[in-house]
């Protein structure tokens, strides 16, 4: 499996030519390269440039709204309730983070759904925004069907994703992102383009058989992390981004990359808070909290024990000294798009 080496700055001005090739504003387009380029520099490449050509072709076929009217309705000085008109989802994420963040600084918490909105990204990339402003957040939004609840023989539910986020009173946030399922299936989808197997455990294939078969997976079941806890969780993600927000549920949002009928109409649900509502000492209490867990004893060949959040920052640091490492098939991708 070939990879090339693309300096950031050149790799994210491509992006963004490519996007307004396809009908973005310059705006717009700097929004979602800046998601996609921050997927990559954290080493969630199933959510970076291997989606840039899927959302190209959802514009090119109509599903996806280049030029929305996005419509943002105040409920009160906390709550907010967005139509994003069938965006490109980093735009929508984007304009509701900031709401909401703008909301909580405002009253001490923020609220805010969004509806016909399509897939964002990464939702620890917009928690970070919130915890950077001294925030707690809580960021929902559901997915195409991939998962089977418990007990169905059939998907339904998506790897749904829940995020919560934290300042930790240092540099390094506590940002735990995780889908319900044993891995996200950004990542399945890069295996089967370039022919690599799945770990076992994680994926059925359509005739409900343990698969390490990448491709088979895709048109099986994902299985979801502990079992019917799991599949709880994703059913709550999607009353909460799918039934409270207006948006799609219940197995109804459609897949990116292969159903074109029409849009996603994702729903996102993102909540902020200040962390001084109930205490004054946040920051002593969240840090005192951090070095208790830190202390306890290791198991045999564990160097520290971590905080979500703590990996995925030594990567971003890691990998903005250096140039991005991308697929000979993206790279492709990219040579395609921009001609």
């Amino acid at each position: 499996m070939e990879k090339v080496k693309l300096e950031t700055n050149i790799l994210k001005r491509e992006i963004v030519n490519i996007f307004k090739k396809f009908g973005l504003s310059s705006n717009h387009a700097s929004i979602s390269a800046n998601a996609l380029i921050n997927a990559e520099l954290v080493g969630a490449y199933g959510h970076g440039l291997s989606r840039l050509k899927m959302y190209c072709d959802r514009i090119k076929k109509k599903v996806i709204n280049p030029k929305p009217k996005i419509k943002i309705k105040k409920i009160s000085q906390s709550i907010s309730h967005i139509y994003a008109n069938n965006s490109i989802g980093f735009v929508a994420a984007d304009i509701a983070i900031k709401t909401a963040i703008k909301n909580a600084k405002k009253t001490g918490i923020g609220m805010v759904a969004v509806k016909n909105s399509g897939h964002y990204g990464l939702s620890g990339y917009y928690a970070e925004q919130a915890v950077k402003k001294n925030l707690v957040t809580m960021i929902y939004t559901n997915a195409p069907p991939a998962v089977a609840p418990h007990g169905a023989l059939k998907s339904l539910f998506g790897t749904n994703p829940i995020c919560f986020g934290t300042p930790t009173g240092s540099k390094i946030p506590f940002i735990l992102d995780t889908s319900i399922s044993m891995i996200n299936r950004g990542k399945i989808r890069v295996a089967a383009r370039n022919n690599q197997k799945i770990p076992e455990g994680v994926a059925l294939d359509k005739f409900g058989r343990p698969t390490t078969d990448a491709k088979k997976a895709l048109k099986g079941v994902q299985l979801p992390i502990a079992g019917f806890r799991g599949s709880g969780l994703a059913w709550m993600v999607d009353i909460l981004s799918g039934v409270l927000t207006g948006g799609n549920h219940a197995g109804r949002v459609k897949d990116p990359f292969d159903d074109f009928s029409g849009p996603q109409n994702i729903g996102h649900l993102f909540i902020t808070f200040k962390t001084n509502l109930f205490v004054k000492n946040y920051n002593t209490r969240i840090k005192d909290n951090i070095k208790k867990i830190k202390k306890l004893p290791r198991v045999k060949g564990i160097k520290e024990i971590m905080y979500p959040g703590q990996n995925k920052y030594k990567r971003l640091k890691t990998n903005s000294k250096k140039k991005i490492k991308i697929l000979t098939s993206t790279k492709k991708d990219l040579e395609i798009l921009k001609n």
